[in-house]
């Protein structure tokens, strides 16, 4: 029966809600029943159909220093509140994918650790500045991930940074294109599977004793995991390993109620495709290929990854999400 005053569950309900709305900059409001309607963006002129200067960086290459810059969402993405309070570490958070997942994160709420190559400072820096100007803490670890002991030494200072951890993202990846099996040395086969898949697993071991029941793994995959490109054998090879990886995994987890899922990009603007990962000459024709006519921008990725984090997602699990530009497979 009412008394005219608020329920101690009416007040406690709005206050959640009032925190939820205030905890970070990065957070948008929900639009009003008179907000103007979201304009349609034709997909095929949303971002820069190129084509794009041919460039080349030393491995591993910097985001600043590309023409013309991914958009990883630094001016467009907002934030609704979907991760408020959750821990993420993301390698390769410093550029291209793992960074616009870094910024999404952030502004939904979520405290950052990022790895990245000691190399790519520069542009780790600007992330970590995104992330704190989001209201969250961003935490920095510069390291190899090739080796067990490093994989091990980077889950423990992010665990140590953030105070836990409930989200990790596995997406830091090496690729080198060569026209012929003959081209690719033994030195760059082992350094791909090193980074790309191995590093996948010891992550992924290290961290499993450090997660909760609710608790995501997210695995970078590709499109090459389902259609490699001949110019990309080893690198397509470790994709396809961490497919598999990412559904045999999922099975084992579901156990213990974390779960493991993958996105599979297609062809994508990052520092990986300017640092050796297209042939001499082929960088003009980049995204041509695909139905869409053009490349994607990290931006476009950053709502798989917070829907594949998020309870939004919480039947999903061993599976695949892809962002193709029309070429089909997940």
């Amino acid at each position: 029966m009412s008394t005219g005053e608020p329920s101690r569950r009416a007040l406690l309900g709005g206050a959640a809600l009032g925190l939820a709305a205030t905890a970070a900059p990065g957070l948008a409001q929900g639009a009003g029943p008179g907000a103007a309607p979201a304009p349609l963006r034709d997909p095929r002129s949303k971002y820069t159909a190129g084509p794009f200067p041919e460039q080349r960086q030393p491995w591993p290459g910097l985001q600043s220093k590309m023409s013309p810059r991914p958009d990883c969402g630094e001016t467009s993405y907002k934030g609704s509140g979907k991760l408020l309070g959750r821990k993420a570490l993301i390698t390769g958070g410093d550029s291209g994918i793992g960074r616009a997942a870094a910024i999404a994160y952030a502004r939904e709420g979520a405290d950052v650790a990022i790895n990245y190559h000691p190399d790519e400072e520069p542009d780790a820096r600007e992330v970590v500045a995104l992330i704190r100007e989001a209201g969250r803490k961003a935490v920095a670890i510069p390291m190899d991930i090739r080796g067990l002991d490093n994989c091990r030494r980077i889950i423990a200072r992010a665990v140590e940074g953030l105070g836990g951890l409930d989200i990790l993202v596995n997406n830091a990846a090496y690729q080198q294109s060569k026209a012929d099996i003959s081209d690719i040395s033994d030195e760059q086969m082992v350094r791909t599977f090193e980074t790309n898949i191995f590093a996948t697993f010891r992550l992924s071991k290290s961290a499993i004793p450090h997660l909760k029941p609710g608790a995501v793994i997210i695995n970078t995959g590709s499109v090459n995991s389902y259609d490699p490109g001949e110019e990309l054998l080893d690198y397509a090879s470790t994709k396809g390993a961490i497919l598999i990886f990412t559904k045999g995994l999922a099975k084992q987890l579901a156990k213990k109620g974390i779960r493991v899922n993958m996105v599979a990009p297609g062809p994508f603007w990052t520092p990986l495709q300017v640092a050796g990962g297209q042939l001499p000459g082929k960088l003009g024709e980049f995204g041509k290929d695909t139905p869409l006519g053009r490349a994607g921008q990290p931006a476009e990725l950053a709502a798989h990854y917070v829907l594949l984090a998020s309870d939004d997602s919480s039947f999903t699990t061993g599976g695949v999400v892809g962002a193709n530009g029309g070429k089909g497979n997940p």
